[in-house]
């Protein structure tokens, strides 16, 4: 029997074209990594191809040792003269040999990121930059792009031309590459654009590796970036022997600068290339299947292909909407656990896959609660963030200033130019007196610290003091949005890019509402008693660390993974889809919607879907449609078809009503959910909170505004839309608003800053 046998016609068709350029396009769950490795057997068994003239490529370590491992297990002897490995590690050995013909020593050094903030550091000084206009790993962000990109120094000079930011952006990276080369060393962008400058500036060095990888296979081609692409068509040389592996529907790493074209556009630079299809499914049920090629084919940018599978149509999707993140999360892990004791799955056999990191927080909580071993892939635990964690310890301080390492946690964050050596005589007077570090700040007398520093330490002990002084007055509830706008938490935070704030920003309004759920279902909230909560919540020790665990993670993170349930939660508009890929345009939805493909394809038995009616996110309630996507899958592949998109709100009411699965509606028996007879609708108000630290220094007790019950009005975010209702409260108005493209929102008037169109 052949080892060629198992292979279908398609992926036997793949494997063996032998010579020119060779586009697999490999759906979700083809066999792709079956199809490298075979077609690399049969180029040396069949085809007498010397295994040192075959470059095989992919993205990872992780991906390359096991590609290597099943090379060595399939070819057998000489395997290892195959070159197995990423793009990064081909370029250190290519570098190493020939670096001096590009003017450096052959010897250079690798810097990693750490080198690179100090660099860059260095260059913002000695051009005397101010820090507030240009961060250091902005910058770095940047140049990295342009790397990405292949635009060196001279073209991006030339391209900032009448933009100030550019330019200084522009002068940094001269200056940047300047202190490199002087070093003798490469950043890890370095390694791909530097080796295509090689072979362009020495033809004979591209010549020598054209002769050694006469076959190069390259795999998860459609996440290949600029620089990847010309590197790999400069290797292919004019023998064209260029074998591509990839699925246009699964690329979404277009953030990481990955160019989609290059797999659609693979038959425009190679016209002569051969197309082989591989649609067979070999992970999933025809019903999850068809559900994915029903939300794909809405996209133009793609390749014409359909999943099938030879299993058969499975059990249908199960929708499931809620009124809340709560019940969301109460039924999801009420799921896995009646799955689990009917044994019908083991924990590590379920997956809940979410558009952004800072929706895990509800579901950590409920799982721990309900005592169900899991972990969170490609993220940290919520309460675990740096963000997090600093502003817990300001709470901490405020409740009682006896928590020593929350004090000396936050003491310069932001930073207030209090060094570590006033710290210790802090820490070492405090102990001599028997006191707190909190109380010592303001005793010079027992550490000694005197001048400038000492006012820094008593402005401090002064700002929490008087936080515990409005904590008495206004309550809980207010605590944290004080606390954020006294020490411009927001604005001071040292972040490397734009996404990555708005990344931390996200889970900084998370935590606000979790603390607005907390005050809004509490008779007597307490700051002590929500600490005690969080406390509790965030200590997972207890968690079971064998590998029967959940999986929670990103969909980004479960790219490549397949489970036998996966539990897709949070499907509304403005979540997933975000607001900003709505309000960006067709490229944006369309990656979006191929990230929901991806999502998708990862269930192999059962898919689950949830959505909310309300939803608190960003520090204020938000009543979304179900998303665009799920719409888009036949309502025949559901077993509870999702509800038209409609009005959330009845406007002439204050009451949010929930439809079904209330919690009135359902009750959990053994683990699962079990329908109530005639349940009475369930009549919940929605949670109100503001948005985050926009409203620096606005007095809320005289808010107003100059616009009406139905007047036009305009949001900086939400865009434009009609003003429903207006109310007032005691301290402003609360106005809600049916925005055109984000939903109906509800915010204070003070802090939304509508203006009348």
């Amino acid at each position: 029997m052949s080892i060629y046998d198992n292979l279908n016609e398609q992926q036997k068709e793949a494997v063996f074209t032998v010579n020119g350029p060779l586009l697999i396009l490999a759906g979700a769950g083809s066999g792709k990594t079956s199809v490298i490795t075979h077609r690399i057997a049969y180029l040396i068994d069949k085809a007498g191809v010397n295994p040192y003239n075959i470059l095989a490529i992919t993205f990872t370590n992780k991906a390359a040792g096991e590609m290597r491992e099943r090379v060595d297990k399939l070819v057998g002897f000489g395997s290892e003269q195959i070159h197995v490995s990423t793009f990064h590690s081909m370029c250190v050995r290519i570098l190493r040999r020939f670096a001096d013909r590009i003017d450096y020593d052959n010897s250079f050094s690798i810097y990693d990121t750490d080198d690179q903030k100090h660099v860059m550091k260095e260059v913002l000084k000695k051009l005397e930059i101010d820090s507030k206009l240009l961060k250091d790993r902005e910058v770095l962000n940047a140049i990295s792009h342009c790397k990405d990109e292949l635009i060196t120094v001279d073209e991006y000079i030339r391209d900032s031309a009448g933009d100030f930011k550019k330019q200084k952006i522009a002068s940094c990276y001269l200056e940047y590459e300047r202190t490199l080369k002087k070093n003798n060393a490469f950043d890890f962008d370095d390694l791909l654009m530097k080796t295509v400058e090689l072979f362009k500036a020495n033809p004979d060095v591209l010549e020598n590796y054209q002769r050694r990888w006469q076959f190069i296979m390259v795999d998860e081609y459609q996440d290949t970036n600029t620089a990847q692409f010309e590197l790999i068509r400069l290797l292919a040389g004019t023998t064209h022997n260029l074998c591509v592996v990839g699925d246009d529907d699964q690329s979404i790493y277009r953030f990481r600068g990955a160019n989609i074209r290059n797999i659609l556009d693979f038959e425009h630079f190679y016209p002569e290339a051969k197309v082989v299809k591989l649609e067979q499914n070999y992970r999933s049920h025809q019903n999850i299947l068809d559900a994915a090629n029903a939300v794909i084919r809405n996209n133009s940018s793609r390749k014409s292909k359909a999943l099938w599978s030879e299993r058969d149509k499975g059990p249908k999707i199960r929708f499931r909407e809620f009124d809340d993140a709560y019940e969301e999360s109460e039924y999801v892990s009420c799921e896995i656990k009646h799955s689990v004791r009917e044994g019908t799955s083991e924990y590590k056999e379920n997956a809940i896959l979410y558009r952004t990191n800072a929706q895990s927080r509800s579901f950590e909580e409920r799982l721990v609660r309900d005592n169900v071993p899991y972990k969170i892939v490609g993220g940290i635990n919520f309460y675990s963030r740096r963000e997090i964690k600093d502003l817990i310890a300001y709470l901490k301080t405020i409740d009682n200033g006896r928590d020593d390492l929350a004090v000396r946690r936050i003491i310069n964050v932001p930073k207030r130019g209090i060094g570590l050596t006033s710290m210790g005589k802090v820490a070492d007077g405090a102990d001599s007196a028997g006191i707190s570090f909190f109380d010592a700040l303001d005793r010079p007398d027992i550490t000694g610290i005197r001048g400038a520093t000492q006012d820094k330490l008593h402005n401090f002990s002064n700002m929490i003091l008087m936080l515990r002084a409005k904590l008495e007055s206004e309550g809980v509830a207010g605590i944290l949005d004080a606390v954020l706008d006294v020490t411009d938490y927001i604005n001071l935070m040292d972040v490397d890019s734009e996404e990555e704030a708005e990344e931390r920003i996200e889970y900084i309004e998370e935590f606000r509402s979790k603390l607005q759920i907390y005050v809004d279902n509490s008779e007597e909230p307490s700051l002590s008693e929500f600490l005690e909560e969080i406390a509790l919540i965030a200590d997972i020790d207890s968690v079971d660390e064998n590998d029967n665990r959940v999986l929670l993670m990103t969909i980004h993170s479960a790219k490549g993974l397949e489970f036998k349930n996966v539990y897709l939660v949070g499907m509304e508009d403005g979540l997933f889809p975000s607001y900003m890929s709505i309000q960006s345009g067709q490229i944006e939805i369309e990656e979006e919607r191929r990230l929901a493909y991806v999502a998708i394809t990862r269930a192999k038995d059962e898919l689950t879907v949830t959505t909310a009616r309300a939803r608190m996110i960003h520090g204020e309630t938000q009543c979304n449609p179900v998303s665009r996507f799920i719409r888009e899958i036949p309502t025949e592949l559901f077993d509870t078809p999702p509800r038209a998109a409609k009005k959330r709100f009845d406007y002439g009411e204050d009451d949010f009503v929930s439809e079904s699965f209330s919690r009135k509606a359902y009750s959990s028996d053994f683990g699962g959910f079990k329908r109530n007879p005639d349940p009475t609708p369930e009549v919940k108000k929605p949670f109100i909170a503001t948005m985050a630290g926009i409203a620096k220094g606005v007095d809320l007790s005289t808010g107003s505004c100059d616009y009406g019950v139905g007047d036009r009005v305009s949001h900086v975010k939400f865009g434009e839309g009609t003003v429903l209702k207006i109310e007032d409260t005691d301290k402003d108005k609360k106005v809600t608003v049916q925005f055109d493209s984000a939903g109906v929102r509800i915010m204070y008037a003070s802090f939304a800053k509508l203006k009348k169109v």
